[in-house]
């Protein structure tokens, strides 16, 4: 492994690291900005790291990659100026974080290139690609603070290129990350001005009520209170990441078993995420009386009673959990999961997200925590990032590195095939990061999903 690493660090050559400026000021004074409290929730004080892959096909070779995104980014920092802020952390309250804005403030981008072609990467099309991690900033957390946005560029033998990112998720979730990345693309492409009107506002539109209270037998049921503890230390030992291949007819196999037993029909996310996380917790040797999680996020832009105006790029999620002992997961029916997993989306309400919100308000300092045995899922084969469009048409494969989500150690991406593969075009991906221990057994119970010669009793 180390020399897989060295090789990968030899193909990737780094050329320049230039802090790219708004184009011009856009403020006249230094000032802090407050957060949500969505944007403070313990599980975002982390860097989120994604790659996006581009080819050459569809601009010509002589248009420098490096040099687009660079002026485009410079003229999208008039709005979005806060990605170029420092967080630090509140006097008044140590334990939340805010963004100093000062002028002279900008955002790193790193030039970079690979002696190879993308084609023979596979377009990147493997999320366990060693090369990927050269290809993203890593910024330590105190760097993370500093720079919440650190954006590469890195071109290829072929003329195509790789965008990597590493933004701090107390700024963005994925689809306010999403915005600002088309805004800047909207720039390349020529437009005299970013269409999207950015709004701040985020201590008032998602802040705690007054007084703030918690309404919710949910918050309580999920989270809990563990002074000093911190977010994604849970003690699993070395984990590994992994990339599993799920056939369509496996899929609609797996589908069509759980609905026959059931009587419900269940979408992708909840069968394999129920097929997926009772496999991971049968591997992993966890105690049978252990409180096992399954968590993810649900976009609550459409769900709050306050309307979330549409230029709105703070992060818009809250974590749904469902909640079991590990011994009743392990026994029961697969739908039976799966209808767990269905029921759990209309728990979420106004007044669910409110009491989340007045939660940590009340609690911030306390060590708000989802506990230990935390499995965190997310679908990423709809969310539009094939929209991001430079000019060289959109991304052929977006690709995650993230190793913790919602209090997750172990998290699982759901991830469709790069567009430019010529290998992988029956079903999609899976990107499992779980405990060294657990992936021979883990692998077998995957195995299923990546053929069609078997019958749906074997699922």
């Amino acid at each position: 492994m180390e020399e897989d690493q060295r090789k990968n660090m030899e193909r990737v050559k780094r050329s320049e690291h230039s802090v790219i400026m708004p184009s011009h000021p856009p403020f006249l004074q230094d000032h802090s900005l407050p957060l949500s409290h969505l944007d403070t929730d313990p599980n975002l004080h982390l860097t989120f790291r994604y790659l996006r892959v581009y080819t050459s096909t569809a601009a010509p070779t002589t248009l420098d990659p490096f040099h687009v995104i660079s002026s485009s980014l410079s003229h999208a920092l008039t709005q979005f100026y806060p990605l170029a802020a420092m967080l630090r952390r509140r006097p008044t309250s140590p334990h939340r974080l805010e963004l100093w804005c000062a002028a002279g403030q900008g955002v790193p981008l790193v030039r970079a290139s690979a002696d190879c072609t993308l084609h023979s990467v596979n377009h990147l099309d493997d999320p366990a690609s060693p090369l990927a991690e050269q290809l993203v900033p890593d910024p330590g957390p105190e760097e993370g603070l500093e720079h919440p946005c650190i954006l590469q560029v890195t071109v290829f033998a072929c003329g195509g290129f790789v965008l990597g990112a590493a933004i701090h998720h107390s700024l963005c979730d994925g689809m306010g990350g999403t915005l600002f990345f088309n805004a800047v693309a909207e720039l390349a492409r020529g437009a005299a001005r970013m269409t999207v009107e950015t709004v701040w506002e985020r201590d008032r539109l998602l802040g705690p009520r007054e007084p703030p209270r918690v309404d919710s037998a949910l918050i309580d049921e999920f989270l809990r209170l563990e002074k000093g503890a911190l977010p994604y230390e849970e003690g699993v030992g070395r984990v590994a990441r992994e990339c599993f291949h799920v056939k369509d007819e496996s899929m609609h196999m797996l589908k069509r078993s759980l609905s026959e037993q059931s009587g419900l029909n269940f979408t992708v996310f909840e069968a394999l995420g129920a097929y997926i996380w009772r496999a991971k917790v049968r591997t992993s040797g966890i105690h049978g009386e252990e409180k096992v999680k399954f968590a993810y996020s649900i976009n609550i832009r459409r769900v709050v009673k306050a309307a979330i105006p549409d230029g709105y790029w703070g992060n818009g999620c809250v974590p749904m959990y469902v909640v079991m002992s590990a011994k009743e997961l392990i026994e029961r029916p697969i739908w039976e999961t799966a209808e767990l997993i269905k029921k759990s989306k209309s728990n979420v309400s106004d007044e669910y997200v409110q009491s989340y919100i007045d939660y940590q308000e009340l609690h911030f300092g306390d060590g708000i925590t989802a506990g230990r045995e935390v499995s965190g899922f997310t679908d990423w084969r709809h969310l539009g990032h094939s929209t991001v469009d430079f000019g060289w048409g959109g991304p052929v494969t977006v690709l995650p590195l993230g190793r913790n989500l919602l209090g997750s150690v172990e998290p699982c991406f759901f991830l469709p095939y790069s567009t430019a593969s010529a290998h992988n075009k029956d079903g999609f991906k899976v990107l499992v990061t779980l405990r060294d221990s657990a992936l021979p057994a883990f692998r077998q119970a995957m195995q299923l999903l990546s053929t069609t010669q078997h019958t749906s009793q074997d699922l």
